[in-house]
């Protein structure tokens, strides 16, 4: 971990709302770090939480035009924190707010990293937020955690550290877990059983779902605890904070993390076993396998492949709409053509569109 250059920092509201020195003990860190070559950027939260007071509200309301408008008021009480924070070591910041729609539309995904790299090579610090006056998903599941997953990838980061109110993630018995090699089979099964008050087992399993995002691109994270004089520092120097993921001997291709992980899906394609067994060896996904088609896609959009089980087999781009896909299910990839009158390729979903989940 000492020998990351560049990384993404998530502060949680529970560091920031925690302990307001937290800002200050995370600039000075961030500020030291640049002195050894390293570039940071932060994902911020807290914006809510800061401008409840604003809208008038003792606690977090359930309505979302509240929740909205406590942002929208909440954002330039976070960035002026932000501000004050790391002026005192002369570093600028800018504020950068975006959504999950920036991410999905590759021109506006181009913008951003060039926006970002800007900054970043003139020395300034960016601070992201998810754009919860319109993003109203976000503000219902807490994206900010996927955010600095994806802004990993945007920005090529070499280093995700998640701080939040815990230690990192808890063994059965309460320990802390130091290193994780596999999610799926050392992680969640931590996060499935009811967890003391705190963090909570929601707020770790969106934890556990950036950390897969980030660990299949190469990149190691780090979740860890921000509250402390020294909890950044000594992260960052290598000491042995939080719980380490690390990512897997052979990476996800940055194009199939981008269809597996960034794009939203439009729909459901369930499967049978056969058809999942073969994807799961590298086949393409064709209409013989596929027993039934919802959501609303259409050519070239993300769908989800689901097995008889129920688990996400994987994702992909379809060759073919919601429509066609009802009336080509269960065909022969010959029959296409007769089916339709025309024929945009033999599979459903080529395995080269594809990523196994």
């Amino acid at each position: 971990m000492a020998r990351a250059r560049r990384l993404v920092l998530k502060v949680g509201s529970s560091v920031l709302a925690g302990d307001p020195r937290s800002f200050g003990r995370i600039a000075r860190d961030v500020a030291a770090a640049r002195v050894s070559g390293r570039a940071a950027l932060i994902v911020s939260s807290g914006a809510i939480a800061l401008g409840l007071q604003a809208v008038g509200c003792a606690r977090r309301p359930t309505s979302i035009p509240l929740l909205q408008a406590a942002a929208a008021a909440g954002q330039p009480l976070l960035m002026r924190r932000w501000e004050r924070a790391f002026a005192r070591h002369r570093i600028a910041v800018a504020q950068v707010l975006l959504t999950h729609a920036d991410f999905a539309d590759r021109r506006r995904y181009l913008n951003a990293r060039r926006a970002l790299e800007a900054l970043l090579g003139r020395g300034v610090v960016p601070v992201l937020n998810e754009n919860d006056t319109v993003a109203v998903d976000e503000i219902r599941f807490g994206d900010n955690d996927q955010l600095a997953a994806m802004t990993t990838g945007l920005i090529g980061a070499d280093l995700l550290v998640l701080l939040s109110d815990v230690a990192g993630l808890e063994d059965s018995s309460g320990g802390r877990v130091s290193v994780v090699t596999d999610i799926d089979r050392e992680a969640l099964p931590l996060v499935r059983r009811p967890r003391k008050p705190g963090l909570g087992s929601g707020g770790m399993a969106s934890k556990l779902d950036a950390a897969r995002r980030a660990t299949l691109l190469g990149v190691p994270v780090i979740i860890a605890r921000g509250l402390g004089p020294s909890a950044l520092s000594s992260v960052l120097a290598g000491g042995d904070e939080g719980t380490l993921f690390l990512p897997p001997r052979r990476p996800v291709r940055s194009r199939k993390h981008w269809i597996g992980f960034t794009l939203r899906p439009r729909g459901i394609l369930a499967v049978d076993e056969g058809a999942a067994a073969a994807l799961r060896s590298g086949k393409s996904l064709l209409p013989s396998g596929v027993m039934e088609a919802s959501g609303e896609f259409e050519a070239g959009d993300a769908v989800t492949i689901r097995s008889p089980s129920g688990a996400d087999v994987a994702r992909g781009l379809t060759a073919y709409g919601l429509t066609e896909v009802l009336r080509i299910k269960g065909l022969h990839s010959r029959e296409i053509a007769r089916a339709l009158g025309y024929e945009s390729g033999a599979e459903i979903i080529h395995h080269d569109d594809m990523v196994l989940l």
